[in-house]
């Protein structure tokens, strides 16, 4: 192993003290100066407790990173259908207020943005598949009020003057009972359709590994219970998604569909999502009247 060090280092070394300043502060920011010094300038890779951290901060840009289009494929699938078949709203409310409390949590304990900064980026994403649900089963007008209930919800859970640090305290333990409760929602409507509908299988299955890796980086990174306690159960969970996406795989209500792309039916379901087809249609309506007008005077 050492013969196996040295001759890593020799290779290595000349890269990690000639690198850029602003690569190495950032080298410094992830993993602190003592485990930057002993990985990156003396490339001692037998240092365990440095390794796992270094493990840990990779995991969690790579989380945060794939995060940003995890649900992206539920998107496409709702807008390319139409439809929220097998889609549980009750499912996606639970999990983002889960999510905007644990956000909350999080920036006010001052915790690594690497450890949580999905929640973020997923929450976005959950926000606007609600939306898609609620205005796909004939209830648009709820989901302008869902989207004020979470803002102002997060301005009190921001403002210490509103919401205490002990009571935080409370709330996230309640996030982690309302993220595990967010699952069972889903579940429950894969077993009663006995298919999955239009849920994205990408989306289950990056939650699961999400989750499990979750797990490791608390373990280094947070030292706080009520987090890894909801990442367990979170996990544990996820399983039961993904063993129903593959149990019922094949299922006639299970649909297949492209989600690499927006169809033009989907593109238009967009449009009406954002409130911009009535406009464009004004917009078509008024260039079709101007272009019908000068050929009337020339007929006359």
């Amino acid at each position: 192993m050492e013969a196996i060090e040295r001759t890593v280092r020799s290779v290595l070394q000349p890269i990690t003290h000639n690198l850029p300043k602003p690569i190495s502060n950032l080298g410094v920011q992830l993993l602190g100066n003592k485990c930057y010094g002993s990985l990156a300038l003396d490339v001692n890779i037998t240092d365990a407790e440095c390794m796992k951290l270094a493990i840990s901060k990779g995991l969690g840009i790579g989380i945060v990173g794939a995060s940003s289009i995890v649900k992206i494929p539920q998107l496409l699938k709702l807008l390319n259908s139409q439809s929220a078949e097998g889609v549980s709203f009750l499912s996606y409310l639970l999990e983002t207020t889960s999510f905007l409390i644990s956000l909350m949590y999080n920036i006010r304990n001052h915790f690594p943005f690497s450890t949580y900064g999905e929640i973020v980026l997923i929450a976005i994403q959950n926000v606007a598949i609600s939306v898609l649900v609620l205005q796909y089963g004939g209830k648009g007008p709820a989901a302008a009020a869902f989207v004020a209930g979470l803002a102002a919800a997060g301005y009190a859970l921001y403002n210490e003057s509103i919401t205490s640090m002990n009571a935080l305290q409370y709330l996230q333990a309640g996030a982690g009972v309302l993220g595990v409760a967010s699952k069972l929602p889903q579940i429950l409507t894969i077993y009663r359709q006995g298919g999955t509908g239009q849920l994205s299988a990408f989306a289950v299955f990056n939650y699961l590994a999400g989750s499990l890796s979750r797990i490791f980086t608390t373990l280094q990174e947070v030292p706080d219970k009520l987090i890894l306690y909801g990442f367990i159960a979170g996990f544990i969970l996820n399983a039961v998604l993904a063993s129903q996406m593959v149990y019922y795989w094949n299922s006639p209500d299970s649909k297949e569909m492209e989600q690499t792309k927006l169809k033009p039916s989907g593109q238009k379901a967009a449009r009406q999502a954002v409130g911009m087809d009535g406009q464009a249609g004004s917009m078509a309506s008024g260039r079709g009247k101007g272009k019908a007008s000068p050929s009337t005077r020339r007929r006359g």
